[in-house]
């Protein structure tokens, strides 16, 4: 798929978000939190849902959460261009609560289109949400286990649907560190096996 082609299709997937009233998300929406970076990506990183900031400004990752993943991105010397974020709702559910299972058969089929353009080499999940929801797409046995026993960890996966493979590294929410400071020295080693599978 050439670049124009992937343009094309992204950008009819933001229309039909805009657009998108599957569920009752829109109603209390800003903006839509599309995904955001570079079409051919080998790296796409998947949260959760927006937050307050990402609501006001369309924007993925751009509050604290956001600091950390670019403090984290630097730390392996990747551009935050270079890659492509994105979460599995496009809206954010009401107080930061957890997304509700109707919202995410309304909002998941997006993003999975969305990895299907891009074709990242490396998939990498943040937290335990996101890491759960896109083990148990693709078939993997590991995917009922917690985070801290997923980070870190590769899996090689092909979609049922598209036939085509990715490597699956599941890491902690950067907003772990916002917290616990402490935290960023372990998020960092996990950032370098991004480096290492992309080497």
């Amino acid at each position: 798929m050439n670049e124009n082609q992937k343009d094309n299709l992204l950008l009819a997937i933001k229309e039909e978000v805009i657009k998108c009233q599957e569920c009752q998300l829109y109603k209390t929406r800003t903006l839509p939190v599309i995904g955001q970076g570079n079409h051919n990506a080998q790296v796409m990183f998947i949260g959760e849902a927006p937050g307050a900031k990402e609501d006001k400004t369309g924007v993925p990752f751009c509050g604290e959460a956001g600091q950390i993943l670019n403090l984290l991105l630097s730390s392996i010397d990747v551009k935050r261009e270079d890659v492509y974020i994105a979460n599995i709702l496009k809206d954010r559910p009401p107080a930061n609560r957890e997304p509700a299972p109707e919202e995410v058969k309304a909002c998941a089929p997006y993003l999975l289109r969305q990895i299907a353009i891009i074709e990242p080499q490396i998939i990498a999940t943040l937290g335990n949400y996101s890491t759960h929801f896109i083990l148990e797409y693709f078939g993997v046995p590991e995917s009922h286990l917690g985070i801290s026993q997923l980070r870190g960890k590769k899996f090689a996966v092909q979609d049922p649907l598209t036939k085509k493979h990715y490597t699956i590294i599941p890491l902690y929410h950067p907003a772990v560190a916002i917290y616990n400071r402490h935290r960023l020295d372990e998020l960092k080693n996990d950032f370098k096996i991004v480096k290492e599978q992309l080497n």
